[in-house]
């Protein structure tokens, strides 16, 4: 079954729901998919109208989905893009149904996931991904009485202890391996833009009873079943912290999966775009963490200026160009800041499981050339997670580019991956 759109926007993060939202505001028939049950993504998540002023970003929240939902925008939640069987169609499915969506724009907004490196004890139950135990809060889980240390890179880091501490949880430390003088510099950077600093100060006020320590990580995780505490070292020395919980993650990456099929070029570690969010790939746009991790406020402007554009709004996507750039530079300046130092790429052990779907260990993987040798000869990247967790594991350990990808981008069933040869007759029995 086909459906047309003038546009399809692919993720309702911020990023898209502004996407959607100024196209649709612009008369343009649009539809919104997304895999998750409600709108918001990572930031939003498990916000509710009648509650959302309570966090951070809550009125953003609120302006963008109420928005939205005055206009005729179509909504399909729960629906996975799987697949791009021509130019100008998109595959999607949901619970084993598959539809083809016909698109004369195409928006990606797909986000990014937490960065996970190896070290001794990381597969402990208790061990969480940072982002993945603040979705887990937000989902239900409690955290309270819980001894929790926080500890990898990135502003997450501290974001997720606030929220930890506001949910009840006691936090034990939080280490960020950056050192203090390349934060520093960073810091002196945001002055120009007070917001940014403000919202930091507001998650360390929340914090204060936690000792916060830079240039410092953790290095082996111990406990009887279950993580029970962990080692941690500034590279000079080395100390305990008995712990319930360990959220650990070292910034984000981008989900390329979906523009690497359609073709997109990547420079860097990111999707190339041009000042209205275009790719290289005639009528796909990409916003938000796809082009650089940059936070809320990029994500909202990169959507609204790909939206416009798609709508045939270029003047006002224009004029938008100026406080885009401002934040895109933003996001460079975060990736240096929170770059990986050596000593944390360096953790893992022979005996490290490094893909944990197909119990790859360290020392199998570094016999290895690339990316592809440790497919053939490892199954690395093969399992459940198609490589999106050891992919970029294996990338920060040995510097391995990840390339391409293949359809479908999720698991899918056989019946939607066969729907154009079904619909063709190529699948009947004569």
């Amino acid at each position: 079954m086909s459906d047309r759109f003038d546009v399809v926007v692919v993720g309702a993060g911020p990023g898209g729901l502004a996407a959607a939202t100024v196209a649709a505001e612009a008369g343009r028939k649009v539809c919104l998919l997304d895999d998750n049950a409600a709108p918001g993504g990572q930031i939003w998540r498990g916000f509710r109208a009648e509650t959302a002023l309570k966090y951070p970003h809550g009125r953003g929240f609120l302006d963008w989905t109420n928005r939205l939902r005055k206009t005729t925008c179509v909504v399909w939640h729960g629906w996975r893009a799987i697949d791009s069987p021509r130019p100008g169609v998109l595959r999607v499915e949901n619970n084993g149904e598959g539809r083809d969506l016909e698109f004369g724009s195409l928006i990606l907004a797909t986000g990014a996931r937490e960065r996970f490196l190896p070290f001794p004890g990381w597969t402990l139950p208790g061990v969480m991904g940072a982002g993945g135990l603040q979705a887990m809060v937000k989902a239900g889980l409690d955290p309270k009485g819980k001894r929790v240390v926080v500890s990898g890179s990135g502003p997450l880091l501290l974001a997720v202890a606030a929220g930890l501490v506001g949910a009840g949880a006691g936090i034990e430390g939080i280490h960020e391996q950056a050192p203090l003088a390349r934060l520093a510099g960073f810091g002196l950077t945001l002055f120009s833009q007070p917001g940014k600093l403000l919202e930091g100060a507001r998650y360390r006020l929340k914090t204060k009873s936690a000792a916060y320590r830079t240039g410092s990580w953790v290095m082996r995780a111990e406990g009887r079943g279950r993580v029970e505490s962990v080692t941690v070292t500034d590279g000079r020395k080395q100390w305990q912290q008995a712990c319930d919980w360990l959220a650990c993650g070292f910034h984000l990456v981008p989900n390329l999966e979906l523009p690497r099929l359609l073709g997109c070029r990547v420079a860097g570690a990111y999707i190339a775009v041009d000042a209205r969010q275009q790719t290289s790939v005639p009528g796909v746009a990409c916003v938000g963490e796809i082009t650089g991790i940059g936070g809320l406020e990029k994500a909202l402007l990169e959507g609204r200026v790909a939206g416009l554009s798609a709508a045939g709004r270029e003047a006002e996507a224009n004029a938008l160009a100026a406080r885009l750039k401002k934040l895109q530079v933003f996001a460079q300046r975060l990736d240096r800041a929170f770059a990986l130092c050596g000593e944390v790429r360096a953790l893992a052990g022979g005996e490290t499981l490094v893909c944990r779907c197909e119990d790859v260990k360290f020392a199998a993987l570094k016999a290895c050339g690339s990316w592809r040798e440790a497919k053939l000869h490892t199954r690395c990247g093969m399992g459940a997670c198609q490589g999106r967790v050891c992919g970029a594991a294996t990338e920060a350990l040995f510097g391995w580019e990840q390339t391409g990808a293949r359809a479908p981008v999720f698991p899918a069933t056989v019946a939607t991956l066969a729907a154009e040869a079904d619909a063709a007759g190529l699948l009947h029995v004569r």
